[in-house]
């Protein structure tokens, strides 16, 4: 086989890390659903040679490259507040990695292709519905500047995966910096494999956060490095209205990307207690507690890390919780940087959280939608008491609050009114992956076999800040009778 070059560095770890793994070849002929030409050419791989019959074979998991052994990523996890201590890659394959044109290593992954030493019950498939829900999010994510995975390619199996109901099969090729999570860690602390734990750790270094093996204590470094990173992963998903929807441990990737696209969504009318996962009957990962639950994730990964950071527990403990205060200043300080962008704030006054809070209190009152009511203050004429007359429109509905936000805007440094729009739709999308939007581009593509849907919505959020004319449908908010609820689990 020739068009595919990989490096496997994770597998020159022990072999307890991972468990090597025969793909099950789909007896039906695969087919291509989409390939991601431009990462591909970043990723210096042969964008033709993939969309060959060979290339589409090796998606599928049928043949793999010539010298490569897929691998299962072993891993435990707390699965919402309840830890199992053996999880790992129950549908997904581990090829190797490349280097990308800016000298990043780029773990290449292969989802929905089998079974695994870790797949428990499982068939190891993946339907295409969560398929193509996670390479539009993950890519519009990507479009909107959010830390995160990425989709190279869709390929349908012609195969049948049976779920609640018979369901078209599918593969997803993943593109992260790695796939190590919190729940790596927890799943060598468990077993009080401290060898295991410290090799872990170095190559989270080596590969994510290289600043920490200079520091004097290079595991304590490691985990404030983490910590930081998922500060300001959290806090862009909360200026966006994303919700993961299933935080839990081995869903949280210590290089501070977005991973696993189950049950995502974007709220659309603002409540700090949306909630979409079908699962999640508690809320548990409801927008709001997003920041809680990052923190309680990453308490259980300076847990696991105890014995990396001190010989003396109740020292490893103290520098645990050392590391662990830092993550709430940092998470607001960049929360609140981020609203006042998109508020048009560059300066920074006492006042801006309570202004800031004014706001989203307006927003859950009218029931207004997240994304179109930012969008909307970054309209020109929205400087002006004049442009709130429409009836019904976002601005119309927060004009009790609109003077403060004037108020505060005159206080900024001298700017044109132009500079300052294009300034905020810089930071304001026009354009998410609407659920009503995704469900429509699923059953499309399930019931009648046609993308065009689906190459349609990803057209669309490639380009999230823009004004796209003749697209205006996909900037609005679900009419009552779209309306998604429940996201699910699927891939």
């Amino acid at each position: 086989m020739t068009g595919f070059s990989l490096n496997q560095m994770y597998t020159d770890l022990p072999e307890r890390f991972y468990a090597p793994v025969t793909p099950a070849p789909v007896t039906a002929a695969p087919r291509l659903i989409a390939l991601n030409t431009r990462l591909a050419q970043s990723l210096g791989l042969d964008a033709a040679w993939l969309a060959s019959p060979e290339g589409v074979a090796m998606l599928a998991g049928q043949v793999m490259p010539a010298g490569v052994t897929p691998v299962a990523l072993a891993y435990a996890g707390h699965q919402f507040g309840q830890f199992v201590p053996q999880l790992g890659d129950g549908r997904a394959l581990l090829l190797g990695d490349v280097t990308d044109a800016s000298g990043r290593v780029r773990e290449i992954q292969l989802k929905g292709s089998g079974r695994t030493a870790f797949s428990r019950r499982g068939d190891g498939r993946a339907a295409l519905g969560p398929v193509l829900r996670e390479y539009v999010v993950s890519e519009a994510m990507a479009a909107l500047g959010v830390p995160t995975t990425r989709a190279l390619a869709a390929v349908r199996t012609g195969e049948t995966v049976y779920r609640e109901t018979a369901l078209p099969g599918a593969v997803i090729t993943r593109v992260a910096a790695s796939h190590i999570r919190v729940g790596t860690f927890q799943f060598f602390a468990a077993r009080q494999d401290h060898a295991g734990l410290k090799l872990l750790a170095d190559y989270a270094i080596h590969r994510h956060h290289p600043q920490a093996a200079q520091a004097d204590a290079p595991y304590g470094a490691l985990l404030e490095c983490i910590i930081t990173a998922q500060a300001t992963l959290i806090a862009r998903w909360m200026h966006l209205g994303f919700i993961h929807g299933v935080m839990n441990t081995d869903n949280m990737a210590v290089s501070g990307e977005t991973l696993d696209y189950g049950p995502c969504a974007f709220m659309e009318q603002y409540d700090p207690a949306t909630v979409f996962s079908f699962i999640d009957e508690k809320g548990r990962y409801a927008y709001a507690r997003q920041p809680t639950m990052a923190l309680w994730n990453l308490t259980r990964l300076a847990e696991a890390m105890l014995p990396l950071l001190a010989e003396d527990e109740d020292k490893a403990v103290e520098r645990a919780q050392e590391a662990l205060a830092r993550f709430e200043p940092e998470f607001q300080a960049l929360y609140l940087k981020g609203l006042r962008g998109k508020l048009g704030l560059s300066t920074e006054q006492a006042e801006d959280a309570a202004l800031i809070r004014g706001l989203l209190e307006g927003m859950q009152a009218h029931k207004l939608d997240f994304t179109q009511t930012f969008r909307s203050l970054s309209h020109q004429d929205a400087m002006h008491p004049e442009s709130v007359q429409q009836e019904g429109t976002p601005l119309q509905m927060l004009s009790d609050w609109l003077p403060a936000w004037r108020q505060r805007l005159a206080q900024e440094p001298e700017q044109s009114s132009q500079a300052r729009v294009v300034t905020m739709q810089q930071v304001n999308p026009l354009y998410i992956p609407r659920n009503h939007l995704v469900e429509e581009m699923i059953v499309q593509a399930v019931t009648q076999d046609d993308y065009s849907a689906f190459e349609a919505l990803l057209a669309v959020t490639a380009h999230p800040y823009d004004d796209q004319p003749g697209r205006e449908r996909y900037a609005e908010p679900a009419q009552p009778h779209q309306q998604v609820r429940h996201t699910f689990c699927g891939t």
